[in-house]
């Protein structure tokens, strides 16, 4: 059992515990259903501890820091009044789990998909969800990303301005509900991330600076007050944020944290915090025995975030890989030259980044005006996440447009195969596999009209460049979140339905062809061919070698291919008639191109081939 703050049940009593290290004196507050007032006992740590017998769960509570005003806990587990209201005592232990079978799921095996749950479903809460899990399954997804669901003010919010960092939002169906969740996943053989805020909490609801120095002013983060991990009272900040990692994993068997820009933590101490992070959550998943994973999210492009402490290193599983979305974008849009200057020169970034990992490597980038970054060329493909869109790519457009909206059906179906038969883990963001049309847009349903204002302003800002096509839609006016939910029954329909086998068909071949092997450098070969051609060739897996011909070019291109002495069969083909945008014909059964030296690949297409020995099948 790991030792929390906040309200711990168990049996009928309830241990409450907060941090107030400058603090005289604490009371607690029960409001309900049997109010009294309790005091508090501190010890030598600057921790307040109390012991209550008879506190049912479903207990609303309140702390007075130096008897003073009723205040929420910061570590309460669930605040069904929204941010201002009590907080509420919860019995885990309640919880009836189902997934005494689950073992978890490698880093490599991964395929993600990150949704928003507000705007998944109409209903918007994490039970609406479990009845599209199975066709999420079907179609080979395997990990859901949840984004962050700690508490917000209102029912409206990405989920970055969370101010209990402990509690599941309210409007999403609170802790059973994403327990429900998850217990559902791991019954489907679905893994379960979420995405976690440590670098700044949100502004409304905020009521830790009534309890400690939770913030500093040494450093400044673009989104709000600095958090403090390496000032004075900084070890009670640094348990507060280990703990509630553990707490996920713990009482929400959650499989996975992605840690929101983590280059925005500073931390100076001989211990850096995600160092003792990993620590801690490394000894958990020892006891547990499954794999517990932390995926960075890092604008430092720096090997150091994946590796191991012992040389070094922060030791996340995982971070994402902006530069191989920023390299792919600029050869699939037109303003791409735009927004991705650095990563401009043709077909080469996109090449680099197959191979190696990072683009920019210490070169000069011009979008930051100095030089950035270092080599990746030894980190193994399964530290690296890889996608299209995810919620910043998509929602920090001035009109939330996705790839379905701004690429043709060609380009689309390349931009699929780009990721998915990568030696990288693929991650979707929800409604891609099935190119849904509907924006995804920023919104927030903050109740302070000078904060509203504030955001109104900031977006403007933040979007500037951007907004000749006109003024971004207003983020706090429910239809701005409405038109952002998605059109799930149109999966079924038109091209849409075409996207979605072709989805399908592209997560079988990975199935195929991206081996455990494929992640080493090297293993999975990387080359060119025209101005805009990437060759990614698999070289005499068990399951035999495989070629995949991405061609970005709207001109057809001849290729060369390697593997002397194989035959290649061809499984899939972007140009036959069953893939286009109105289908016209069937799907070619797989052909054997012999011992073919070269091989035409249409414009702006993906053809894959299965390579056999002479004399094989």
């Amino acid at each position: 059992m790991i030792s929390l703050p906040g309200a711990a049940y168990a049996h009928g009593t309830c241990r409450f515990t907060v941090w107030a290290p400058e603090k005289k004196r604490m009371v607690l507050h029960l409001v309900a259903p049997n109010e009294r007032e309790v005091e508090m006992v501190p010890d030598m740590t600057g921790y307040f501890h109390v012991t209550v017998p008879d506190v049912p769960p479903g207990t609303r509570y309140f702390f007075r820091p130096d008897g003073g005003h009723d205040t929420p806990d910061v570590a309460s587990q669930y605040q069904p009044d929204d941010v201002h209201g009590a907080s509420y005592v919860v019995d885990h232990d309640a919880f009836v789990w189902q997934d005494h079978h689950w073992h978890g799921l490698p880093m490599e095996s991964l395929v993600l998909y990150e949704l928003h749950v507000g705007t998944f479903t109409p209903e918007g809460t994490f039970d609406a969800i479990i009845p599209r899990l199975d066709d999420l399954a079907a179609t080979g997804i395997n990990a859901l990303e949840l984004m962050p669901v700690a508490q917000f003010a209102g029912t409206r919010n990405w989920g970055y301005d969370g101010v209990y960092p402990y509690a599941v939002q309210h409007s999403y169906g609170g802790p059973d509900g994403l327990k429900r969740l998850v217990d559902a996943c791991h019954q489907r053989g679905i893994a379960v991330f979420l995405d976690v805020v440590y670098n700044h909490l949100g502004p409304e609801g905020n009521y830790f600076r009534a309890y400690a120095p939770y913030f500093t002013d040494a450093y400044r983060v673009p989104w709000g007050d600095a958090v403090n991990f390496d000032q004075a009272w900084s070890d009670g900040v640094r348990e507060y944020f280990i703990n509630n990692a553990l707490y996920w994993f713990h009482h929400f068997h959650i499989d996975g944290l992605r840690l929101d820009a983590i280059h925005m933590v500073f931390d100076t101490s001989c211990v850096h915090l995600w160092q003792a992070l990993q620590e801690a959550v490394k000894r958990l998943s020892q006891h547990v025995g499954r794999p517990l994973h932390l995926v960075a999210e890092s604008d430092l492009n720096s090997p150091k975030v994946v590796t191991a402490p012992a040389a070094a290193g922060y030791g996340f599983d995982g971070q994402w890989l902006d530069d191989f979305h920023h390299a792919l974008y600029a050869l699939l849009h037109a303003d791409g030259k735009m927004r991705y200057e650095d990563y401009c020169g043709g077909i080469a970034p996109l090449a680099k980044a197959y191979a190696e990992g990072f683009v920019l490597t210490g070169d000069y980038a011009i979008f930051r005006k100095r030089k950035y970054g270092a080599s990746s060329a030894g980190i193994p493909g399964n530290r690296f996440v890889v996608f299209t869109m995810n919620h910043d790519q998509v929602g920090n457009r001035v009109r939330g447009e996705r790839l379905s909206v701004l690429l043709d059906h060609s380009r689309l179906k390349l931009a699929a195969a780009a990721i998915l038969l990568a030696p990288y883990v693929p991650m979707l963001f929800m409604g891609e596999e099935y190119a849904d049309e509907t924006p995804f847009l920023y919104f927030v349903s903050f109740r302070d009209p000078t904060l509203l204002q504030a955001v109104r302003r900031g977006r403007k800002e933040e979007l500037g460049r951007f907004l000749a096509g006109g003024e971004p839609e207003d983020p706090a006016a429910e239809a701005t979140f409405r038109k952002s939910v998605l059109q799930w029954h149109r999966r079924q329909e038109g091209r849409h339905a075409v996207m979605l086998r072709w989805h399908r068909a592209l997560l079988d071949l990975r199935r195929m062809c991206i081996t455990p092997d494929s992640f080493t450098r090297g293993v999975t070969q990387v080359l060119t061919f025209g101005e805009a051609g990437i060759m990614l060739y698999g070289r005499g897996s068990q399951q035999g070698s495989w070629l995949c011909l991405l061609n970005f070019s709207p001109q057809p291109a001849t290729v060369c291919i390697p593997g002397e002495g194989l035959a290649w069969r061809k499984l899939l083909d972007s140009h036959e008639p069953g893939w286009q945008e109105e289908v016209t014909g069937g799907l070619q059964a797989p052909v054997a191109a012999l011992s073919a030296e070269n091989i035409t690949v249409g414009a702006l297409s993906v053809v894959v081939y299965r390579g056999y020995a002479a004399g094989g099948r």
